[in-house]
């Protein structure tokens, strides 16, 4: 199949000479505004349609240092691609890239794609809406396609107390919101900025826009979005990228909607993905997250928020790829009287550093009822350690054919490097199910507690699967179960469940 060149035609960037699809009315597309940085090792047609891949910058190695530090440098870093569309019905994605390609694959995993090759030409069928990655020759530079479901009518630009942005380069910086505001960046804007507000309520962020954190010096721009003490918050679509610190984070809020959020070229050391600290009533859903540090994280901070609870958190139908840290996390800073009812359900991990689910549990609150349900792991069979940097200049020492397997399972109590509260807490009812592990190789587990007063008690790890193979008990698991841990129990899949 013939492909055509990438050509700017007033001032957007097209690609020329493409056969088009009979689907093509199923995927609305939209082109890069003039100037934008694109991905140059790849283009993408989705039904035919040509779809510009943006640059982001993302993480090449697993090498950190701890805050303050210094700013990454580049050398541990590379460039990779992303792109969005909205589709009604499925597509017919045609990716071809402009490296020599020796494999190709598409994650996550449970989708189910196998994705046709010939020649330069990558080709499969997306049945739905949702985070696919596709990665030509391994692990690095790879392309990540968010597509959207049908976007809901635009609100008109004059709208009162909407800040509007058209499509185009915006750099507005840092922008504070007051109650009743609204931010809307529509398909083809990239705003270069930062989203805050403290202490205010019935906030709406939405569109298909971009933000982007790259100009701020690390520590100076608060991450992409930023809320304290807020409620009644919906955020929807947008993507972001390159923050300084944490990419989005809550403080205090309650009542908060973040769906179809995707948070991409995070390389920075902190760039956390999505952080939720001392807030109640908190949904992330259909989100997609590369973090370079913890992707999706539930604190309890030391702060003027430390006497709420930390109640009522769903993390449904995400996708995370954590370049370091934990991708699902309750920790390292619980300085809460409770961390409470928190489920992460139906994700998909397709890659982790240290530990895929984790509670790091260093101060005082009383964790309990904690779910991790319908989580699959994904774990290739040669991954490099992570290591600290130690000096200014210090090369990376790894390569990514060494046998680093990272965590599954970590639970534990104690005094952390992040520890506010004088005493710590304890940890109650967690629940493992439905886990599906993708691996060559078997990844540990760990269960630990403090002390008599300060331990783990009541875990259920129920049909944990590698491979496909059913998991029994803690030998077949790699799973350490330490001091001050009781009541853990493995179940196996019920033969009479409906499917």
């Amino acid at each position: 199949m013939k492909w055509g060149t990438f050509v700017v035609i007033g001032g957007f960037g097209l690609l020329a000479g493409c056969a088009m699809f009979a689907n093509r009315n199923s995927a609305t597309c939209w082109p890069a505004p003039a100037g934008e940085a694109v991905y140059e090792q790849a283009q993408l047609r989705v039904n035919g349609q040509p779809v510009p891949l943006l640059a982001c910058r993302v993480s090449a190695v697993p090498f950190n240092q701890v805050w303050p530090g210094y700013q990454r440098p580049l050398g541990q870093t590379e460039l990779a691609g992303f792109a969005c569309w909205d589709m009604s019905g499925p597509v017919q994605i045609e990716v071809r890239s402009l490296r020599p390609v020796q494999s190709a694959v598409v994650r996550p995993a449970s989708l189910g794609i196998t994705p046709a090759v010939d020649g330069d030409c990558i080709r499969f069928s997306l049945a739905r809406p949702g985070p696919v990655i596709v990665e030509v020759n391994g692990r690095h530079h790879a392309l990540h396609l968010f597509a959207n479901p049908p976007a809901k009518a635009a609100p008109a630009a004059d709208t009162p107390g909407l800040r509007y942005f058209a499509p185009g380069v915006h750099r507005p910086g840092k922008i504070e919101l007051k109650s009743n505001e609204s931010v809307y960046l529509a398909a083809g804007a990239v705003v270069y900025g930062s989203l805050q507000a403290s202490n205010a309520t019935n906030l709406h962020i939405s569109g298909r826009g971009v933000l982007d954190v790259s100009q701020a010096e690390r520590g100076k721009g608060g991450g992409a979005i930023r809320l304290s003490g807020c409620s009644d918050v919906t955020v929807e679509g947008l993507v972001l990228r390159d923050p300084d610190v944490w990419c989005f984070s809550l403080f205090g809020c309650s009542r908060v909607d973040i769906a179809n959020v995707k948070l991409v070229g995070l390389w920075r050391y902190n760039a956390d993905g999505i952080d939720v600290c001392n807030s109640q009533d908190v949904t992330v859903r259909d989100c997609f997250v590369r973090a370079y540090d913890d992707a999706l994280v539930v604190k309890g901070l030391k702060s003027s928020y430390d006497k709420r609870p930390v109640r009522n958190l769903r993390f449904s139908r995400n996708v995370l790829w954590c370049d370091w840290g934990r991708a699902m996390e309750i920790g390292a800073e619980t300085c809460a009287p409770e961390i409470a009812d928190v489920a992460f359900e139906d994700c998909d991990i397709v890659r982790a550093t240290h530990i895929a689910m984790d509670i790091q549990h260093g101060d005082r609150a009383a964790v309990r009822d904690i779910r991790f349900e319908n989580i699959r792991v994904e774990i290739d069979p040669t991954n490099p350690w992570p290591r600290m940097q130690k000096a200014p200049g210090e090369i990376f020492p790894g390569n990514d054919q060494e046998a680093f397997c990272p965590a599954l399972m970590t639970l534990v109590i104690f005094k952390t490097f992040y520890s506010q509260d004088d005493t710590r807490g304890t940890i109650r009812n967690v629940r493992f199910k439905n886990i599906d592990v993708i691996s060559q190789l078997e990844p540990p587990s760990s269960f630990r507690g403090l002390d008599a007063e300060h331990g783990v008690d009541g875990v259920t790890v129920e049909n944990l699967r590698f491979n496909g193979k059913p998991v029994g008990d803690a030998a077949a698991a790699r799973l350490t179960i330490g001091p001050h841990v009781q009541n853990v129990r493995f179940a196996a899949e019920r033969k009479d469940a409906v499917k």
